[in-house]
């Protein structure tokens, strides 16, 4: 993809999708906080919480693409901007979250 192909936001569905045709140049990483992900989690996901996003920026890669979740779509949102905002032009926040990722993609993950 090129940089302009890389939408701020994806559905849980599209998300799932690129995961899965493409894990080698995808990457998904969890902004949620540990409390959090005790709750549920998505296999593979990496998770760094938000707080501590911008002490990582030198190690994220930018040669994939990075797909930001969090509970319901809005921090990770705010970190998909943030990332942006420093140079990263292949990251999506996957719109709607765990949350929706439970509701449409696996119902017998916890939800809270």
């Amino acid at each position: 993809m090129n940089p302009p192909d890389y939408p701020l936001d994806l559905t849980v569905a599209e998300a799932s999708q690129l995961i899965q045709s493409n894990p080698a140049t995808v990457r998904m990483i969890d902004v949620r906080e540990p409390f959090e992900i005790e709750i549920c989690r998505i296999a593979g996901a990496e998770t760094i919480p938000m707080r501590q996003i911008p002490e990582h920026v030198a190690t994220l890669p930018r040669d994939q693409h990075l797909l930001i979740l969090c509970h319901h779509g809005n921090r990770s949102l705010r970190v998909t901007q943030f990332l942006r905002a420093q140079g990263f032009t292949a990251v999506s926040n996957i719109a709607g979250g765990i949350d929706a990722w439970a509701e449409e993609l696996d119902p017998t993950m916890p939800r809270y």
